[in-house]
């Protein structure tokens, strides 16, 4: 891993600030350039728009923050209105030009061991950056909610389609922080990328119910079950 304050962290830390620098010289078609919103994606999130009352959607990625920003915003995901805003931590660090779009999350840019000699750290490093967004959620929930709700965040779901999120968010369920929490872990596992819906449930494992519980969707965010899969109706 990388010590904080260390040469190999500045370093880290210089060459985010170049990736976002030269995103953020782009255009919104620039950046969008190449990629494409996957059926049911925009949908469902318009759908989870609506659930503000007791669902907050975030974002997890290894990306830098201002870049994720940039990209989210970039292919229509930010106007949606399903992201719920950026914790009060988030919003001490500043990202020239997309300070007016953030959202919730935990970013390569908060958590990156810089270790690429253990490739268990691909999925190690994830649910760190899962942790990090489930506390921001956490010390977010007073003004996210309405006025005199009580409610603490309850359960977190990952949605992803590869190895390393199931393995993060399976990671994750049997963290110290999620046990301290109570929390249930779900995972959505999507098939629509380039790993196999069998694949991704081998890695997924059993359920532990109220602990861990994946489910596999073929059809990815097209599946007419998806948000129920997220255990949330």
């Amino acid at each position: 891993g990388v010590e904080p304050g260390s040469v190999s962290t500045e370093r880290l830390e210089r060459m985010m600030e170049v990736m976002y620098g030269y995103i953020s010289g782009l255009s919104d078609e620039e950046v969008a350039e190449g990629m494409d919103v996957l059926p049911g994606v925009l949908e469902n999130l318009t759908t989870l728009a609506k659930m503000k009352d007791r669902v907050a959607c975030g974002l997890v990625t290894g990306n830098v923050e201002g870049i994720a920003r940039r990209k989210m915003r970039a292919v229509g995901i930010l106007a949606t209105d399903a992201l719920a805003p950026p914790s009060a931590e988030q919003q001490k660090r500043t990202w020239l030009g997309s300070d007016d779009i953030g959202f919730l999350g935990g970013f390569g840019s908060d958590f990156c061991s810089g270790n690429i000699d253990d490739e268990a750290r691909n999925h190690l490093d994830r649910s760190e950056q899962i942790a990090i967004a489930a506390r921001r959620c956490r010390d977010s929930l007073p003004a996210l909610l309405p006025e005199g709700d009580v409610r603490g965040l309850q359960r977190v779901v990952h949605v992803g389609d590869a190895p390393a999120d199931v393995l993060a968010a399976k990671a994750y369920s049997i963290s110290s922080d999620a046990e301290k929490h109570g929390l249930c872990v779900g995972m959505v596992a999507v098939a629509t990328g380039s790993y196999g819906a069998e694949q991704l449930r081998e890695l997924a494992g059993d359920p532990i119910p109220g602990r861990w519980e994946p489910v596999v969707l073929e059809d990815g965010m097209a599946d007419p079950d998806f948000i129920e899969a997220c255990g949330i109706l």
